[in-house]
């Protein structure tokens, strides 16, 4: 009698029976779970150590509850290798093991907190930051496990969806090719969802919720009534066109009675000109129409003339404007315009190029009409920006030495780590010199400094046109870049800076969360660290301009003033 069966001791048999323990090794049942506990518990502690930047309970329960879903993922992995590898199925911990990591977890947990919280004291003391007050803690546990189990749900969703694609497939395909590609099809399917659909559908709904708050007005910022002002008498720019960040740069600033009492000599007016993002059709449009109304306002009539590039809203730091204004007394211009209506945090992730192409387009189309102008009547033409702003500001020049040779100063604060020229300068700084504060070519064009002091770094003469980096050693708008998942910063494999703990580590995946969650709280600190700059903006920019007459005394002075003393 035929038998579609093997015998009982056929050698194909028991290669069958081995497959089907490969594939046990592989499922998800079984005990995956304690070592998906084990991975959780090292990544949570692992999430409260030292980073750049003191956080609240919000951000640091975030980062806790992703790094927990995390490590839960990859212990989950870890345990299917290991039954792989065994060759078998792995059943559930034994009772011992359990409670064993219970107690680990309660006794090691209490440990860890009682060191974040020492460090967190340490660091906030340093930065002059109030302490975290007890009932921060329990917020922290809760906001981590509220994350912890959406991501898992989420995580758990996507599994099953997998396997019942897999299942699909597994009708005409072997077993575990059918589970691989319903993975793939799952993820494929998420991608492509969240870059298209989802992603077309977050950005409509973003764009008109930032739209209608860069239309809002507020008393604090009134239509100018001088014409020295966009949006005031004989503007080409109408003020509704402004947006919200643009009516708060042209209505603030110091004004000639301001700068008159400040320097003791009679001050002109300051011009400040700028065109929102509903003022022209188009970016390339927006920086002609800003040339033609800073002609208009006898912007090409000042001592000097700042090109400023925005972060995303169309925000400008307000010290960074009026230092310039106060070092020239006046006799100054500022030309800027909005690109887009979301914040820059956000524009950095998403709008990156048209903070390059606006920055690139009203440069150019300012150094264009400049360049018209007899040598002996030009302005002093300086370029300046923010974070996002001094990415978009750099995007008309191709290195520092372009730079130098097409404006007579530069002053970019808070860089990005995708800046380009700071990118490269940083790279190739001189032998010694630390990545959060190098010397680039001797210091005879660009300098970087920290704080004001820097600015005497290398103590090499500095000629002809200047630029300055005014960056912080603790600030992760700098410092963040997606290679710190798995790849070591020099800026804490090199000496530290003044303000970075030396008990903080780069440890993979946990540090770029950390790092992330600090650039949410990053302008949270005092003047000086993180992304708060203020008073040294006044040393830069005088040692950019290099007015006649000013002293380290009028320094000081504007100093205090930026501080708002």
């Amino acid at each position: 009698m035929t038998s579609s069966s093997p015998p009982p001791n056929d050698p194909a048999a028991g290669t069958e029976r081995g497959q089907h323990r490969g594939a046990d090794a592989v499922s998800p049942r079984g005990g995956l779970g304690f070592g998906g506990a084990v991975g959780a518990l090292i990544l949570v502690w692992l999430s409260l150590t030292p980073s750049l930047l003191p956080r609240g309970p919000l951000f640091q329960g975030v980062v806790t509850g992703a790094a927990a879903a995390i490590g839960y993922g990859l212990g989950l992995a870890a345990a299917a290798l290991l039954g792989w590898v065994l060759q078998r199925r792995l059943g559930p911990a034994p009772a011992i093991l359990r409670w064993g990591l219970v107690v680990v977890a309660a006794v090691g947990s209490v440990a860890v907190l009682a060191w974040y919280a020492e460090w967190q004291s340490e660091l906030r003391t340093l930065m002059g930051v109030g302490g975290l007050p007890w009932h921060a803690y329990p917020i922290i546990v809760a906001i981590a496990a509220v994350v912890f189990l959406v991501l898992l749900v989420l995580a758990r969703l996507c599994a099953a969806m997998s396997r019942g694609v897999g299942g699909l497939l597994g009708r005409v395909l072997p077993r575990r090719v059918a589970a691989l590609l319903g993975g793939v099809v799952v993820a494929v399917v998420a991608i492509a969802a969240l870059n298209g659909v989802v992603a077309e559908v977050a950005m409509s709904v973003l764009n008109t919720t930032f739209e209608a708050v860069n239309d809002e007005n507020s008393a604090d910022t009134p239509e100018p009534v001088v014409p020295e002002r966009s949006g005031g008498p004989g503007s080409l720019v109408s003020w509704d066109s402004h947006g919200r960040q643009g009516r708060i740069f042209v209505a603030n600033g110091p004004t000639a009675a301001d700068l008159t009492a400040f320097n003791g000599t009679p001050a002109r007016e300051p011009i400040r000109v700028y065109t929102g993002l509903n003022s022209a059709e188009d970016i390339r449009a927006e920086a002609d129409l800003a040339v033609a109304e800073l002609r208009r306002a006898g912007g090409f009539d000042r001592a000097v003339l700042g090109v400023a590039t925005t972060t995303g809203t169309g925000w400008i730091n307000e010290s960074t404007a009026g230092a310039l204004e106060y070092l020239a007394n006046g006799d100054s211009a500022l030309v800027s315009m909005q690109y887009s209506f979301l914040p820059s945090w956000l524009s950095f992730v998403v709008d990156q190029e048209r903070a390059r192409q606006a920055g690139q387009a009203l440069f150019e189309a300012v150094h264009a009409a400049w360049d018209t102008l007899p040598a002996d009547q030009r302005p002093k033409l300086v370029v300046f920006g923010e974070s996002l702003g001094s990415f978009g500001g750099e995007a008309a020049f191709s290195s520092v030495q372009d730079m130098a040779a097409r404006t007579d100063g530069a002053l970019f604060v808070g860089p990005t780590a995708t800046n380009p020229v700071w990118r490269d300068a940083t790279a190739r700084r001189d032998p010694g010199s630390p990545q959060w504060l190098p010397i680039y070519r001797d210091g005879h064009t660009v300098r970087f400094i920290a704080d004001a002091p820097d600015l005497a770094r290398p103590g090499t003469p500095w000629t002809g046109s200047r630029v300055v980096y005014l960056q912080h050693a603790s600030d992760p708008i700098t410092w963040w870049t997606p290679q710190l998942l798995f790849q070591k910063p020099d800026w804490l494999d090199e000496q530290r800076g003044p303000d970075v703990l030396s008990s903080t580590r780069w440890i993979p995946v946990v540090t770029f969360l950390q790092v992330s969650a600090d650039m949410a709280v990053s302008i949270d600190v005092p003047d000086g660290h993180g992304h708060a700059f203020r008073a040294d903006i006044a040393d830069a920019w005088a040692a950019i301009l290099s007015p006649a007459d000013w002293t380290g005394s009028d320094t000081e002075r504007l100093r205090a003033v930026l501080r708002g003393e």
